[in-house]
């Protein structure tokens, strides 16, 4: 399942990867996937900022902000029955979602 594109805070950096697959064992989506020694991003835009990922990573080769952004509202309003509102809309108000 993708959300929205290019809207995600994940970030990986492989120069810090050691290859323990911890990401690729909590991520519930699939985000990573081992490829040799090092993890790799399959889609990025799958990323759900759960946060799974980060709190398991204990060499800080990924950062993401559990519980913020689009992602975030989107499963929020799934989860409530509400329209999604991230505050981060083009018309200026705080409503909406991208």
């Amino acid at each position: 399942m993708k959300y929205l594109q290019d809207v995600v805070t994940l970030a990986y950096d492989d120069e810090k990867c050691t290859g323990c697959k911890r990401c690729t064992e909590v991520c519930p989506h699939g985000v990573f996937v081992m490829n040799g020694k090092k993890a790799e991003m399959t889609d990025r835009d799958r990323c759900i900022e759960c946060g799974a990922c980060q709190n398991n990573c204990e060499f800080e080769a990924i950062t993401v902000t559990a519980g913020v952004g689009c992602a975030a509202a989107i499963i929020y309003g799934m989860v409530t029955g509400n329209e999604p509102e991230c505050g981060c809309s083009d018309d200026g108000n705080s409503s909406g979602c991208c």
